[in-house]
Order: structure tokens, then C-alpha cells, then sequence
């Protein structure tokens, strides 16, 4: 390697860990906005996001802890570390979806839960193209791959955002569980590609 490589090198490390930190950053904040629009309004839906927020906590995490590292043996485990968070990201979505489907629970509006998942949705889709660009001039399957857990997470701030405003536009209170289950598909696929070696 040259020092033009391992200079470049590091600056994508640093420009990954970045990555990372403002997603770390960001759910944490979320965790908490989250919490007062859920009991607010008493949404599943929201709460539920908070959940899939606790998760990309732990997938930045692992990921923040395999960038500082080196070794094939770190980032199978960090790999796998991810295919669970998808493993129960994908769990979570179905239970929820269902749940609330069979119940028929109507959650009240909620402008801040709007507010908040509009400008995460954005912050998601472009935390995850930039993680998606720089996992691969890394070639670090940890970094790509949990960009795609934070592109999940960007979807899935947008289907929540658009079961809000549908139920506090319609009255359709049913929009947001139909979504859930779209993204339960993707996550498993994610979950699966893992866990056979795909990536």
C-alpha cells in the first residue's frame, strides 16, 4: 500500500465513523421524541418506531466497534451481529402489523410523530447512501450492510409518516400496519442474505 492509500484509507474510516456517529446520535435524540409522541398520542405505530430506533442504536454500535478493528474473524461476527438486528426487526414489524390489524386500535394524531419521521425519513436516506458510498470504496461489508439497515430505517420512517397522515387526514388507521408488512419482506431478505454468506 502506498501513502497516498493509506491516507485515503483513513479518511474514509473517518468519514464512516462520522456516518455512524450522526446515525448514533440521531436515534438517541429519537428515542426520546419518540417516547413523548407515542404516550401523546397512543400510537403503536410510533412506539413501535422507537423500538426499530433502539435497534439502529445497535447496529451503529456494532459497526462503530468493527471500524476501529481489523480482521475477517470481526466483521463475521459484526455481519452476524446485524443479521440479528434485522432477524428482530422483522419479528417486531409483524407482531406489531398484525397487532394492530386484528385489534383495530386507532391511534389519535400526532403532529410531532409527522414532524419527526418526515425529517428522520430524509436524514435516514441520505445517512444510508453515503454509508452505501463509502462502505464500498472501503469494500467493508459492515459498512454497506448496515447501510441497509439504515435505509430500512429511512423506509420505514416513511411508511409510518404516511400511516399518520393518512389516519390524521382519512381517518385510515389501517395504512400504517398494511405498510409494516412491506417491510418485513425486506428485512428478512436482508436477514437471510446474511446468514447464507450473500454479502
Amino acid at each position: 500500500m502506498t501513502t497516498l492509500d493509506d491516507t485515503a484509507r483513513t479518511s474514509l474510516l473517518r468519514r464512516g465513523l462520522a456516518l455512524e456517529y450522526v446515525t448514533l446520535g440521531w436515534n438517541v435524540i429519537g428515542i426520546v421524541v419518540l417516547a413523548i409522541a407515542a404516550v401523546s398520542a397512543r400510537s403503536v405505530a410510533l412506539a413501535g418506531f422507537g423500538l426499530d430506533s433502539l435497534i439502529e442504536i445497535g447496529a451503529s454500535t456494532v459497526v462503530i466497534w468493527e471500524l476501529s478493528g481489523t480482521g475477517e474473524d470481526r466483521q463475521r461476527k459484526a455481519m452476524r451481529l446485524i443479521g440479528f438486528a434485522f432477524a428482530v426487526l422483522a419479528v417486531y414489524l409483524l407482531v406489531q402489523s398484525t397487532f394492530v390489524l386484528v385489534a383495530g386500535y386507532h391511534p389519535h394524531h400526532s403532529a410531532l410523530g409527522i414532524a419527526w419521521t418526515a425529517i428522520t425519513a430524509a436524514v435516514m436516506f441520505a445517512l444510508a447512501y453515503g454509508k452505501a458510498r463509502t462502505g464500498a470504496a472501503l469494500n467493508n461489508p459492515v459498512l454497506k450492510t448496515e447501510g441497509r439497515v439504515t435505509l430500512i430505517d429511512g423506509i420505514l420512517a416513511a411508511a409510518v409518516l404516511l400511516g399518520l397522515t393518512l389516519n390524521a387526514a382519512l381517518g385510515w388507521w389501517w395504512a400504517d400496519p398494511l405498510a409494516g408488512y412491506v417491510l418485513v419482506y425486506y428485512a428478512v431478505r436482508e436477514c437471510r442474505e446474511i446468514f447464507s454468506g450473500d454479502h
